[in-house]
């Protein structure tokens, strides 16, 4: 799909972020868009800097399917098709593996994974219907090819994001559609990801530990020194024209996965750097 003016996209997570980098861009190509998010006055931030164009808003939460459903009617609606699909909505809760309960993977589950799931669930079918050209991205996150300590949380539904992201592209190849899929798995970027927690649930807050406190003020940091979103959205622009699955922000994940893999093999785990 290399030509991109004049389609429709739908970015979740849209109010900040790579979310907001993602509508911009594609606002510069020349799409009409369908922004969704949690944070109604991100959204509207958002919807303003994206100019003059077709730009309607929607507050969604990705982790409730009727939500979803209902962007999906809106959007099919009123712009009459669906060309590009972000199921970018993400969130970020640190903290070892036998500190985190259920409440924090409740909600890590419910917008990492259920959000794309939701997401694919909703919009895929007519995508395939419109038998058109169009392109699935999923911000799955390096952490859905490997973990760091404090992150196991986060990594487990970002493992499980990849694997749905992996499974619907052979899906779609398989029966012929005219979809692809892409598999953003950024590291660190300029976001506000370590701060998610301003957008978590009342019914699903947990008690403070302090492993949690020291893994938020390492991922803030990591973001801190990582690069602009808007370098993000450029090669995931690249990606739906070139039709790549797997985009990698940093060339050293490449290597660090082969170590990975290599390192598995051996029945061993690899070395945390």
């Amino acid at each position: 799909m290399r030509e991109l003016s004049g389609k429709v996209a739908v970015v979740t997570g849209a109010a900040s972020g790579i979310g907001r980098a993602l509508a911009l861009r594609f606002a510069a190509e020349g799409m009409a868009l369908m922004l969704a998010d949690v944070d109604p006055g991100g959204l509207a931030e958002t919807a303003r800097q994206a100019g003059d164009g077709k730009v309607l808003t929607q507050v969604t939460d990705v982790s409730d399917a009727a939500a979803v459903r209902h962007l999906a009617n809106r959007c099919f609606g009123e712009l009459g098709a669906v060309h590009v699909l972000c199921n970018n909505a993400g969130v970020f809760q640190g903290g070892r593996m036998w500190t985190r309960g259920e409440e924090d993977f409740a909600w890590l589950l419910g917008v990492n994974l259920w959000g794309v799931l939701h997401g694919i669930h909703e919009f895929v079918p007519r995508m395939i219907e419109q038998d058109t050209e169009g392109h699935i991205v999923n911000t799955v996150s390096v952490a859905g090819l490997f973990t760091t300590p404090g992150s196991g949380g986060y990594a487990v539904t970002k493992y499980a994001a990849m694997a749905a992201s992996q499974a619907l592209a052979e899906d779609l190849a398989a029966t012929g559609a005219k979809l692809r899929v892409t598999a953003l798995c950024p590291g660190a970027v300029r976001t506000r990801i370590a701060d998610s927690g301003r957008v978590r649930p009342a019914g699903l807050v947990s008690t403070p530990t302090q492993d949690e406190a020291d893994a938020q003020e390492w991922v803030g940091r990591a973001a801190e020194r990582g690069i602009e979103p808007a370098e993000v959205a450029e090669l995931v622009v690249a990606a739906i024209r070139e039709e790549r699955f797997l985009v990698l922000t940093d060339p050293r994940y490449a290597a660090r996965l082969r170590l990975q893999t290599e390192t598995l093999l051996t029945g061993n785990l690899p070395p945390y750097q």
